[in-house]
């Protein structure tokens, strides 16, 4: 069993037991606890757990290694990193509920999916760089979205008719326990706001790197074009912001349509786009 699978298998095993510890008192009818000093050095541990993980994943005598997994594993933990260092600034311990089992499932992913490609030119360091720069957006959109899936249940919730606290199931309570509306909607535009100029950075240094490695600034690819099809995404999604006040479910549409054209990016090339060439030559 390599190094990376194990880290990846410990890092899912804090990341379950912290989310048991927080969803118990929900299943008991009770409120979700704040997370002390205690509870934060434990997830800071989970993610260095999974740090560790990526990084004997990713980093090989031979180059860079990667796979669909390994980035939906990155975005993960770059996520998790950013509510660790949010959650100091702003009290959002309720959003663990969603964070830490999909944290669980991702890393699991990780394990039962390990084999990826090595990175052509990955000595690099243009292009290493590029990468860092990808891998951050591909994270900090990766929350947004998660937020706007969060939204989109909590909106439903609210509109709900009124149960009482003994009447409510664990779902509910949960549902209950999530920060206002209004405070999740100014952190998702914040991370948006800056997964949208991490991705124009992403752009940019992707169009240098191509340029020196293959004399083409774009290259009309699957992963160019998906990623530009996100990058217009969001940037419609701000100026509407700004423009027109756009917010509620038209928001989180644009949101979950800009992630879903990063993830294409991210994980076509060695999944979704044999199936497509597949279907199409059977077809």
């Amino acid at each position: 069993m390599s190094v990376s699978i194990v880290f990846h298998l410990l890092a899912a095993l804090a990341y379950a037991v912290l989310g048991i510890a927080l969803w118990r008192p929900i299943a008991q009818a009770s409120d979700v606890r704040p997370t002390g000093t205690i509870g934060r050095s434990c997830l800071l541990g989970a993610i260095a757990l999974h740090g560790v993980g990526l990084a004997a994943a990713v980093i090989v005598p031979s180059g860079l290694h990667l796979s669909w997994a390994l980035a939906l594993s990155t975005a993960m933990w770059l996520g998790m990193i950013v509510f660790w260092i949010e959650n100091f600034l702003l009290r959002l311990d309720s959003l663990l509920l969603l964070l830490l089992p999909a944290a669980v499932v991702v890393s699991l992913l990780a394990t039962l999916f390990p084999h990826g490609y090595l990175v052509p030119h990955a000595s690099n360091d243009w292009l290493r760089v590029h990468l860092l720069i990808a891998m951050t957006a591909y994270g900090l959109i990766t929350v947004a979205a998660l937020h706007a899936m969060l939204m989109t249940v909590l909106d439903r919730h609210l509109h709900r008719p009124i149960e009482s606290a003994g009447e409510q199931g664990a779902i509910g309570r949960a549902m209950t326990a999530m920060p206002p509306l209004l405070t999740l909607e100014q952190l998702l535009f914040r991370l948006i706001w800056i997964g949208f100029g991490v991705l124009t950075l992403t752009v940019l240094t992707g169009s240098a790197v191509s340029l020196r490695l293959g004399g083409r600034a774009l290259p009309m690819d699957h992963k160019t074009v998906f990623t530009l099809l996100s990058w217009a995404t969001f940037g419609v999604l701000l100026a509407g912001r700004h423009i027109q006040g756009w917010r509620g479910r038209v928001a989180l549409r644009w949101t979950l349509a800009g992630f879903a054209f990063l993830l294409l990016s991210y994980t076509g090339s060695r999944f979704v786009l044999e199936v497509i060439l597949q279907r199409g030559t059977l077809g």
